[in-house]
């Protein structure tokens, strides 16, 4: 019996999920599986649905589409997870799947989370290099300000934890998350236990293997909805910034400004 499912949250990863999910059971096949789906439209939810049919460590939670988010499908993940641990990982291959041994043995040790931390951020272009570090500076502040744990990288969206653990800080916090955000670990983190023990486990963040980073203006504007309500005024003041003709969707237009 597996002690571990692997969360990936999905939309439209068609390109990466089959080798991302072949590449897991490869390297780990006593694991389970749990796909996340943001309601997809590439052909993602099809696929891992016929996977699923043909082997049942692999489970498809296909989300409401009136709660679309990547923090929204990650709690999902957490609250459905049946195993012990579970980690959480993008389906693009930046999170490398060979560091997630590391992360489970972390986790077999006692940690209640074990934290992947990027050893290369030099290797991101400028404007992500500064966005990624102006969020964690500010996620830091946060968390240091109310007597929280600080694990180095709150920016990871690679990490494991204890289910029962996080399950409860979910259910028991579950209104109070940005479900929309794209930085689920600090808002984990915000709602965490006083005293809590953290691993980390150094990868260096690869490419993505297909399609487009999702990295933009909107990371930063959600993480400071995250920080209360002086958070929440500096997010208006910033979306202003972002303000441009309505030639595209209010999403592409706040995309474009940040794109390397």
């Amino acid at each position: 019996m597996s002690h571990f499912t692997i969360i990936i949250p999905t939309y439209n990863e068609v390109q990466n999920i089959q080798h991302m999910i072949a590449s897991l059971l490869r390297l780990y096949p006593e694991i389970e599986i749990l796909v996340v789906d943001d309601n997809s439209i590439d052909g993602t939810i099809e696929f891992v649905k016929d996977l699923a049919l043909k082997n049942p460590s692999i489970r498809l939670i296909v989300r409401d589409p009136e709660d679309r988010g990547l923090t929204a499908s990650l709690m999902d993940g957490i609250i459905n997870t049946k195993t012990k641990y579970f980690i959480i990982m993008d389906a693009d291959f930046q999170h490398p799947p060979d560091k997630v041994g590391d992360i489970m043995e972390k986790l077999s040790t006692g940690y209640a989370i074990a934290v992947g931390t990027r050893n290369d951020i030099e290797a991101l272009s400028l404007i992500r290099r500064l966005a990624s570090w102006g969020a964690n500076f500010l996620a830091q502040s946060y968390l240091f300000l109310h007597r929280k744990t600080r694990p180095r990288d709150l920016m990871s969206g690679f990490f494991g934890g204890d289910a029962i653990v996080w399950k409860n800080v979910v259910i028991n916090n579950n209104t109070k998350f940005e479900r929309q955000g794209f930085k689920a670990l600090f808002d984990l983190m915000k709602f965490s236990p006083v005293r809590i023990e953290v691993a980390e486990v150094k990868y260096d963040f690869g490419e993505r293997s297909c399609g487009e980073s999702k990295l933009d203006s909107r990371v930063i504007i959600s993480l400071l909805r995250q920080c209360g309500y002086l958070g929440k005024f500096a997010a208006a003041l910033v979306s202003l910034f972002y303000r441009k003709p309505a030639k595209h969707s209010p999403d592409q237009e706040i995309a474009a400004t940040m794109r390397p």
